[in-house]
């Protein structure tokens, strides 16, 4: 009832207070003091306390690795089983135990190229229980898990932890690595990849298949030496992204075959475009193009300009009508197959490129070369380039008619689908588009491809076709140089211009007939373009085992239909439509989760021994019994494993009974001074 030091400031005074009595043998002090000494008791209110007490459960951490590794050999049903079991014993246990699971799955295919990363869920959930209440752990895997720090402290998991294996230890596999492989490659260049073929107990040496496919086919079988480094080429033919597939056959009692395959995706691009320019005459659109080329670093331009007709005749020497002598035959027959677009500007026949000339170019863009072909208005005349055999590519007729009006080039609705046409800067749906006009346009009578342009009358403006394995685009006017010089606020000369460039050149993106597939670490997403209008495209999609199922594309805005897919394993995906089919790989190129499929205890042992656990196999070992032991026993046996019982609880409240009532404590002390009293009183 005072504070502590008042206490003992009280009981110093009645301590000298009876040692001066007792010394001077004062009557009545036994009683004073008695008296001074319960009044002292009662100050400080002595007690009984009884505290009331709420046991605790211990918890017992269950980690279950449910990573793609345990579908192998049927050890996600070995540890499922096992699970069950456990679960049934430690119920036994339901009073005084309680369970908290930990499961890790991977939440993407990305994370497959991480591994399995358990034991930091597993370290989790150690630490948000108190470590008074931690019984142990028990950790059910294959063994194969990627996340366990090099060196672990004693302290580290404060409790044991009890691994039980799936599979068998005496497992073999073989596998396919690839150690090293470009992300890109120079078009009509080769690429090269180092692989290795590693086999489970197999002597260094012994020969491999190895079969290496591109884009779905096959382009090489050879055997390779198994545990060696072999050096694999393979020869990029075009622009975009290439699928490489590396697998390797079956090894003797082999566990499975899921990592006897690789698949990587090289993207192709060109090193340097070489472009052919000729124009007929110098004209003010002349520069548009060659500004246009020149501007891209990428870009080689080889450009010639005729400014006099080798008919002129005024005396001037031959070896002054140019600047240097028109190279026809380096060009137009030794070096013609080296350039990759060839572009004739307001060209008409003037002798000079000799029809045998002409006739190559034909040949080259039936060979898979590109012409690109701005008219004039001596597109119209007797002199027209379409009387020459490069008529046979063109895709329009001249009527020898010139429309010299004003017009505001349109994108016609099959353009509107093109990648070529489509969503150019400018135009505004069905609206009109924003652009300049143009002065005049060269009228032709289509014989054959798309037109993606109209202009004047609606007449064919822009026309694209493909010529065999080449491709042709006929530009009908010759005024696109006004847009450059911003007439009228111009338009989008260099977007046109540098789509066209590239779909002639066979650039994937610019595909209009095209299905492609991408992967963006959780969807496979799926586009089909076409030119046709269609409500709906049917595809097929098979996965890396074999399974396949056919998916509906609803079409969007610009030809394009999307479908977006959903896929949980890494691997080779083929999608079809029709006579089309690609490939897409999806994953890591040599993801730990499938690095090793084999079950192993090398690296869950340091785990239990730090911890004072065990580690046994399920089928080897058999069934374990279930312990609980006390902290300071062993934790394991050769049946059994240990949990601790820590005995743990908690203060629910407090019972407190006085050792002596004030009421009484008061009757005594008045007693004992009035004894006191009487004695000094006789």
């Amino acid at each position: 009832m005072l504070p502590l030091p008042g206490l003992i400031l009280a009981a110093a005074i009645v301590l000298l207070i009876a040692g001066f009595s007792f010394y001077t043998r004062t009557r009545g002090a036994v009683w004073r003091v008695s008296a001074a000494v319960l009044l002292l008791l009662l100050l400080l209110r002595p007690a009984l306390v009884s505290e009331l007490r709420e046991p605790l459960k211990d918890v017992v951490v269950l980690a279950i690795d449910e990573s793609p590794s345990t579908e192998v050999a049927d050890r996600d049903a070995e540890i499922a089983a096992e699970l069950e079991r456990l679960k049934q014993r430690l119920g036994d246990y339901a009073k005084t135990l309680e369970i908290k699971e930990v499961r890790f799955r991977h939440g993407s295919i990305a994370e497959a190229g991480d591994g399995t990363k358990l034991f930091t869920g597993l370290q989790e959930a150690i630490g948000s229980v108190p470590r008074g209440q931690l019984a142990g752990a028990i950790l059910l895997s294959d063994g194969q898990i990627h996340d366990i720090p090099e060196s672990l402290r004693p302290d580290a998991l404060a409790a044991p932890v009890h691994v039980r294996l799936a599979g068998r230890s005496d497992m073999r596999d073989r596998r396919l690595i690839v150690k090293n492989a470009p992300a890109y490659g120079i078009v009509g260049s080769t690429v090269s990849f180092t692989v290795r073929v590693e086999d489970t107990d197999a002597n260094s040496g012994i020969p491999a298949q190895l079969i290496v496919r591109k884009d779905g086919r096959q382009i090489s079988q050879r055997n390779v030496a198994v545990g060696r480094d072999t050096t694999i080429s393979v020869e990029i033919d075009h622009g975009g992204n290439s699928v490489i597939e590396f697998s390797v056959d079956r090894g003797p009692d082999e566990l499975t075959i899921e990592n006897n395959r690789a698949v990587l995706s090289v993207n192709g691009v060109r090193d340097r475009l070489r472009v052919l320019l000729v124009s007929g005459e110098p004209h003010p659109g002349e520069r548009t193009w060659r500004n246009l080329l020149k501007s891209d670093p990428s870009v080689d331009l080889v450009h010639f300009t005729i400014l006099r007709p080798p008919e002129k005749q005024d005396g001037t020497p031959i070896n002054e009508i140019s600047l240097i002598s028109f190279p026809t035959r380096e060009l137009f027959e030794v070096k013609l197959k080296e350039f990759d677009l060839v572009i004739f500007d307001r060209y008409r026949r003037r002798g000079v490129l000799p029809p045998v000339y002409l006739q190559n170019i034909v040949d080259y863009v039936r060979d898979g070369g590109a012409l690109l072909e701005a008219v004039g208005p001596s597109y119209a005349g007797p002199f027209s380039i379409y009387r020459t055999p490069l008529g046979k590519l063109l895709p329009g007729a001249p009527t020898g008619k010139l429309i010299d009006k004003p017009f505001r080039p349109q994108v016609t609705d099959l353009g509107q689908r093109h990648p070529v046409t489509a969503n150019l800067p400018g135009t505004r749906g069905e609206e009109a588009p924003t652009w300049g006009r143009w002065l005049r346009q060269i009228d032709i009578e289509l014989a054959r491809g798309n037109v993606l342009m109209s202009g004047a009358d609606t007449k064919p403006l822009l026309v694209l076709d493909r010529f065999h394995e080449g491709r042709v685009a006929q530009f009908n006017s010759d005024h696109i140089w006004l847009w450059a010089r911003g007439f009228e606020g111009g338009g989008p000369q260099a977007e046109l211009l540098r789509r066209l460039a590239h779909w002639l050149m066979k650039e994937p993106d610019l595909e209009e007939d095209d299905l492609r597939a991408t992967f963006d670490g959780q969807n496979l997403k799926i586009e089909h373009r076409s030119l046709e209008k269609k409500d709906k495209v049917e595809i097929e999609l098979t996965d890396p085992v074999g399974e396949t199922r056919k998916l509906q594309l609803g079409e969007s805005k610009g030809g394009r239909s999307t479908h977006e897919v959903r896929v949980d394993r890494p691997g080779l995906y083929t999608i079809r439509q029709g006579d089309k089919t690609v490939l897409s790989a999806v994953g890591a190129l040599n993801p730990k989760e499938f690095a090793d499929l084999r079950s192993t205890e090398g690296v869950l042992r340091p785990v239990t021994e730090t911890s004072g656990g065990s580690l046994t196999w399920i089928a080897g070992d058999g069934p374990v019994d279930i312990r609980r032991v006390r902290p300071d026993r062993r934790a394991a046996g050769s049946d059994w494993i240990g949990l601790r019982r820590n005995d743990g609880y908690i203060v629910t409240g407090v019972d407190r009974v006085s050792l002596m009532p004030p009421l009484l404590a008061l009757l005594l002390v008045a007693g004992l001074v009035a004894l006191a009293w009487k004695q000094e009183a006789d």
